[in-house]
């Protein structure tokens, strides 16, 4: 009976992107099973979250696990990010690893020796693996440039990306006074929405970007809304709601993402399901993620940005792309995704 084995302790962080494909993953692969399988969730302290616990075994993060990990035998074991706190080292059978980006070697923060020193561990990481999984052409592209892996051992899956809707929600934790660019992520460097304050130059807009602040880049953007004159109309909600998501993605005038090191992106995917005008910038996987759908800043020169702002808002409002850019976000969907990943479980066992 084929058992198979999960790592979704990144569970732990709620408000980013690897919450939502663990989450995702664990809610769907139960009604996929054949009879004789089963599957094993390695999860965050007394996590409680699915619905579905009677389908499952249940094994739970200790403190001591970094150190002594002796998991139940298992026909695959799939490690769903490169920094897992765990790694059964083969013990559990076969072996899947996602590789989400490779976002430390662009990190200016980070000296040559950390750099080498960490792709050293994930080489170690990859060596070990039976299949290793990416999550966008891009992040292939890295992969195959920095570390030493045959492409016949690797594929890519995209990730999906959905929203919950509530249409009767009429009660955000913020109403705008005026039209809004809406931005959500978490409040960190790397994705660089301080340069997102110059689009409010020459209009009357509102910026609203919600996230949980990481360190003190907070100030950073603060500091360029000051910069414009802007502050007033720059708002920083902080971690927001699903309900509250929904509100400010049905409502916003556009979506607006600079983030520079991406290894997928799903929230701008979320605003496409929308119909949305989705401004990105065109670094590392973004470009994948819009296609033709999305416009691009080239660089972060605020009249650079202003000019690909006006023009693209341009051509949304007087050629109505709206279910063209509804259909394409509906590529990538979360039982796609699911399928895709069950189908490399079996080809190992």
């Amino acid at each position: 009976m084929p058992l198979i084995g999960l790592d979704l302790e990144k569970l732990k962080y709620p408000h980013n992107g690897l919450f939502t494909v663990c989450w995702q993953l664990g809610q769907r692969l139960p009604a996929l099973l054949e009879q004789d399988e089963e599957l094993l969730y390695y999860l965050p302290a007394g996590f409680k979250g699915f619905a579905n616990n009677g389908c499952y075994k249940a094994l739970y993060y200790k403190w001591y696990h970094r150190y002594f990990f002796h998991p139940p035998k298992t026909a695959v074991w799939h490690a769903l990010h490169q920094d897992t706190n765990v790694y059964p080292r083969k013990r559990t059978g076969k072996l899947v690893l996602t590789i989400h980006d490779l976002n430390f070697l662009l990190d200016e923060r980070k000296d040559d020796r950390t750099k080498t020193l960490l792709l050293r561990r994930l080489q170690e990481q990859v060596d070990e693996a039976d299949r290793i999984v990416t999550i966008s052409r891009f992040t292939f592209n890295t992969v195959q440039e920095h570390l030493r892996v045959a492409k016949e051992k690797c594929c890519i899956i995209y990730n999906g990306a959905d929203i919950k809707e509530y249409p009767s929600f009429d009660q955000p934790c913020y109403r705008p006074a005026a039209p809004f660019l809406f931005s959500v992520g978490m409040l960190m460097p790397k994705k660089n929405f301080h340069v997102l304050p110059a689009l409010l130059q020459h209009n009357q807009y509102e910026l609203l970007i919600a996230g949980a602040p990481h360190g003190d880049y907070i100030k950073k953007i603060q500091e360029e809304a000051a910069l414009f004159g802007v502050s007033n109309r720059v708002k920083l909600l902080g971690p927001i709601s699903n309900q509250d998501k929904y509100w400010y993605l049905k409502n916003c005038y556009a979506y607006v993402f600079p983030s520079i090191t991406e290894g997928f992106g799903i929230p701008p995917i979320e605003a496409m399901q929308f119909g949305k005008p989705v401004f990105l910038s065109d670094k590392t996987s973004l470009p994948e993620v819009g296609g033709d759908h999305a416009y691009y800043f080239h660089d972060f020169d605020p009249q650079h940005m202003q000019q690909v702002f006006e023009e693209g808002m341009h051509q949304y409002t007087t050629q109505h792309p709206q279910q063209a850019i509804i259909a394409h976000a509906h590529q990538f969907n979360w039982d796609r995704m699911t399928r895709e990943y069950l189908h490399v479980y079996r080809s190992l066992y």
